[in-house]
This record gives C-alpha cells, structure tokens and sequence, in this order.
C-alpha cells in the first residue's frame, strides 16, 4: 500500500510517501515540505498547501492519506493554521477518492518508536532506522510526515478496512429493517 502522510502546518507542511504492507519494512518513495510565506495571506497560504499537496498526489498516486489528528495547544492561531493545513490535505484527498485516516501525534510515537512520549528527534531517527535512509529527513516536519504514512501502513490500513467492513454491515442490517418493515408494513394494511 502507499501512503501520503501529511504533518499539517501553515508555515511548514510535511509530506512523506511509503510503500509498505504491516509486517514488512516500508520504504520511502518521497519526503519534503511545502513552505509558505509568513507575510502572505492565510487564504494565499492555503492555496499554496492545497496545489503542494495536489501535486504530490498526482505524482506519486498514494491509495491512502494519513493526516495528523489537529489537537488543541496553548496557542490558537498555530492551532488554528494547523487545522486549516489538515482540512486542505483532506480535500485534496477527498477530490481525489482517497480514504484519509487521521492519526493523533501520540498514536503515531507510539507506533515509531513504541513510546507515545517521544520526542521530535527520536521520531526522527527511528524514522531513519526504519526506512534505511542515509540520513534523518529535514526539517522534522518531513520526518514527521514519513512518521504518519508509517504508522498508517503498520496500524491504520487495518483499522480502515475494519471501519469499511462495520459500516458495509451496519449498510446490510439496515437494509434487512427496512424489507422486514415493508414487508410487515403490507401484511397489516399498507402501514411500516
């Protein structure tokens, strides 16, 4: 499966594609970030993300996108940027019919580095380890980003197709009430 992890942020956002299957040891296929100016408008900034990101999916055509769960910090207006930059890599996903998995930042520490306490530079070289790469990806934001598809490959793959097989059950057992009312609906006058 490929993945494109997404580490959202206004100034700086992450981007990591892996291939891999749980298991087995991912590969990186591509790593970087999209940077805007801090002096541009918001709205220009997210143009920017947004044609980042679109072009990142066009070239390296991942079956999925994992994005980083946007929680709440001390300072809004980064939190604010960040959710932003998460909701754009989510359309971008979206346009293109890609599932997206939002993974939270302990979820994903603790799948790298088997602490969901770890800090930037142990991500950053376990993400080294783990992808047998010459040297840790700069900033850590692309690190990070290598850190989310990661993670998906190794947990989120099967959580996805848990969550399709729930919801095409629940879709069937409602299907089931609905015949079961109809069909009893015709035995006593018409009425479900």
């Amino acid at each position: 499966m490929r993945v494109l992890g997404v580490d959202p942020g206004l100034t700086r956002c992450g981007l990591g594609v892996v291939d891999g299957r749980p298991g087995r040891p991912p590969t990186m296929v591509a790593v970087g970030v999209v940077r805007t100016p801090a002096d541009l408008d918001p709205a220009r900034r997210l143009l920017q993300i947004e044609q980042g990101i679109e072009e990142w999916v066009a070239e390296h055509r991942p079956a999925a996108v994992a994005v980083e769960r946007v929680f709440a910090q001390h300072n809004v207006q980064t939190v604010m940027g960040t959710a932003q930059a998460a909701g754009i890599a989510m359309l971008v996903a979206a346009r293109h019919g890609l599932p997206v998995a939002l993974h939270t930042p302990s979820e994903v520490k603790a799948a790298i580095t088997g602490s969901g306490r770890a800090g930037k530079e142990q991500i950053g070289q376990m993400v080294t380890r783990i992808l047998k790469l010459d040297a840790m990806p700069k900033p850590a934001d692309a690190a990070d980003a290598l850190a989310l598809a990661i993670c998906h490959v190794w947990r989120g793959g099967g959580t996805s197709r848990l969550a399709e097989a729930t919801g095409a059950a629940a879709a069937q057992q409602a299907r089931q009430r609905a015949a079961y009312a109809a069909a009893t609906g015709r035995v006593r006058g018409g009425r479900a």
